[in-house]
């Protein structure tokens, strides 16, 4: 049975407050919590008003002592952003709290614009090379310790908190199949590649001390109502983020709109369509068509949905429409099985 995530972006809502949002991620983590989902992942992003998620392990924190089952990670992890050190202290204190329902998520790019990486302290002139360094000095650190090194993570060493590569790219599928740990592709916005990087994983995969066999997950926007036009209606507000993500203006997420040609031109349309081709729109029919047809074609282990909608009762009636999507495809998958 493939597992269903949750990825949630924390989005602030045109006119509200951080506040408001941190509320709603936790109300929203509580309602994956009933509903079944495997796990919550929170992503790094910096200077975006409409973000609140800048203080990711702060955030997780937050979730984490507010749910008891769900497990509660980063999805991810800008880890250029970041001393590796840092990075598995913040963690390995996250597991001491939490023990067992922690991920460490990590991602390659700054999560923001370079102004703003500078002002983090990132190196712009980060190689590859030194990501891969930063990557396993993370896992050395929470590794079990060997010797008397001169440096440990405390809290941290010795508890392996589960590690994954997230990307949208052939480098970090490529990475994540060398160090046998876990990828999650961002299909969610960059779909481009998402073939292409599952392929080269499973096929490069080495197994670890963390994992003996290849274990994916993909991202899509999911925007399930009762109803084709509204499920439409409810995802323009994503629709109207990303085309002012492209203009250059970021804000906070948009009320949603009966028409979108009236917001942007053919080529943007063109291009917001791109990035969110593997959304999934529409009515439970619709959305489940879609789902099932992701499935099939990327064979992954885990599907991570996000939806960043306006409306926050909208947006639990989303989730709870792909639970009952996922209970549905199970109990078919089963069916067929003992055919």
């Amino acid at each position: 049975m493939t597992r269903f995530s949750i990825l949630d972006l924390c989005p602030v809502n045109a006119g509200e407050h951080p506040s408001d949002a941190l509320r709603k991620t936790l109300e929203l983590a509580q309602h994956g919590e009933k509903l079944g989902y495997h796990r919550y992942w929170l992503a790094e992003h910096h200077n975006m008003p409409g973000i609140a998620s800048a203080a990711t392990s702060v955030v997780i924190a937050h979730v984490a002592g507010g749910t008891k089952t769900i497990r509660v990670g980063s999805g991810g992890i800008m880890l250029p952003n970041h001393a590796p050190l840092v990075i598995a202290e913040q963690f390995g204190t996250l597991d001491a709290l939490h023990p067992g329902r922690i991920d460490l998520g990590i991602g390659r790019a700054p999560g923001t614009d370079q102004r703003t990486a500078a002002a983090l302290r990132r190196d712009m002139h980060g190689t590859e090379e030194r990501f891969i360094q930063d990557v396993l000095q993370v896992q050395q650190f929470l590794a079990p310790l060997e010797g008397n090194p001169g440096i440990r993570a405390v809290p941290g060493y010795g508890s392996q908190v589960p590690m994954w590569l997230l990307g949208s790219s052939l480098f970090s599928a490529d990475l994540a199949a060398r160090l046998g740990l876990p990828f999650a592709f961002a299909s969610h916005f960059a779909p481009d590649y998402l073939m292409q990087a599952l392929d080269l994983y499973r096929s490069r995969f080495e197994p670890s001390d963390q994992l003996d066999k290849p274990y994916v997950a993909a991202a899509m926007g999911f925007f399930a109502a009762d109803s084709d036009e509204e499920g439409q209606f409810i995802a323009t507000s994503m629709q109207q983020q990303f085309l002012n993500l492209r203009r250059g203006n970021p804000g906070q997420l948009p009320a949603p709109v009966e028409d979108m040609d009236t917001v942007w031109n053919s080529i943007e349309k063109a291009g917001v369509n791109h990035a969110m081709r593997y959304a999934a729109v529409g009515s439970r029919a619709t959305v489940k068509a879609k789902v099932r047809e992701f499935l099939y074609e990327t064979r992954i282990d885990e599907l991570i949905l996000t939806a960043n909608i306006f409306d926050h009762q909208a947006r639990l009636k989303s989730f709870s429409i792909g639970a009952d999507i996922r209970d549905e495809l199970a109990a078919e998958k089963s069916k067929a099985d003992c055919a």
